[in-house]
């Protein structure tokens, strides 16, 4: 232990990592590192929650390692691993699961979205909120930095926490969400009321971190605005430019009101052209790194099974603690 609080952050091995995952996730978590005592887990097991190609998930999750520690994710300050390389958090997930209530997880906001009501939904997407109380709780997390969407779900774990706690003694950390005030939701170049998604069929809607210079121009230039000239803030009135001023904002790390009085008078044309170069110059440090580790992806897989090795450390002491309170195992010999 650092004797700083402990933060624990977790990213699906997706793929295709956009300037929304940045923004929103990564860059904030490269600025922690001197704050909290950090661990980052690529949480494969939760992307088996929903139909995925199997032969993907490996050179995807190196894929997003990679993202990270190209965007500044340092291990020797931080922990990286990956969490189907830590077994405890399945065995975790299950104990907290006998704690859980099937009303409490069917009120998550998240499954409904997914089921919408059908009962063909797999059980994966339903525990879902329980294996990420697992991943915070099994490191004894005190902050989880988080969007305003997954805020439920922090909910639910603290409350999984406290009724462990009471049922079986003090053993859990009560973890708190830090909601970040800005960029925790980037929206679609498309759909400014939509987040950026990998998902989203439209590869216009989304400005990815291996983007050339010229895709990201052209991304820019036809992303929609809205129907007033105004290069103004206003997220109800205007959330097209409202957007895209929180990404230039972000990037040159220049207030949005400063940027409001920088265009006023001027037409969306040369914000958006302006916008562009910004863009670029702040992923080209990150993309010249992403070239250097795809020509050795060795250090990506040594770094994460060293990461491994230490979130073990701390996963099985944890879980000895757990499986003692709970009454699990044999009892020792006389």
């Amino acid at each position: 232990m650092t004797g700083k609080p402990r933060a624990f952050s977790g990213i699906q091995p997706t793929g295709g990592i956009h300037i929304g995952n940045y923004l929103g996730a990564i860059r904030n978590w490269v600025l922690q590192q001197d704050q909290y005592d950090n661990m980052f887990c690529i949480v494969d097991l939760h992307a088996m929650t929903l139909p995925y190609d199997a032969s993907e998930l490996r050179p995807r999750t190196v894929e997003v390692a990679s993202a990270l520690l190209a965007a500044g994710i340092d291990p020797q300050r931080s922990i990286l691993f990956v969490q189907s390389d830590v077994r405890e958090h399945t065995e975790l997930c299950w104990i907290l699961g006998t704690l859980a209530t099937y009303g409490e997880l069917r009120r998550m906001t998240q499954f409904k979205e997914k089921s919408k009501g059908s009962e063909r939904v797999g059980a994966g997407v339903f525990f879902y909120p329980v294996l990420q109380a697992a991943d915070i709780l099994l490191y004894d997390a005190a902050v989880v930095p988080v969007g305003e969407d997954q805020k439920q779900h922090i909910e639910l774990t603290r409350d999984l926490a406290m009724r462990f706690n009471r049922t079986f003694g003090e053993t859990f950390v009560v973890p708190e969400p830090d909601i970040k005030p800005a960029g925790a939701r980037i929206m679609s170049l498309t759909d400014p009321l939509k987040k950026m998604s990998k998902s989203d069929p439209d590869p216009e809607s989304r400005i990815e971190l291996r983007d050339p210079p010229d895709v990201i121009r052209r991304k820019i230039r036809r992303a929609v605005t809205d129907s007033e000239a105004e290069v103004r803030f206003d997220e109800e009135r205007k959330p097209a430019i409202s957007n895209l001023l929180t990404i230039y904002s972000l990037f040159a790390d220049v207030p949005i009101p400063e940027l409001e009085r920088r265009y006023a008078g001027k037409g969306y044309s040369e914000f958006k052209r302006d916008l562009a170069e910004v863009v670029i110059a702040g992923l080209q440090p990150i993309q010249q790194r992403l070239d250097e580790l795809a020509a050795d992806p060795g250090i990506v897989i040594r770094t994460l099974r060293g990461g491994a090795a230490r979130a073990r450390e701390l996963a099985v002491a944890k879980m000895a603690v757990v499986r003692d309170r709970c009454g699990l195992g044999l009892p020792p010999l006389d």
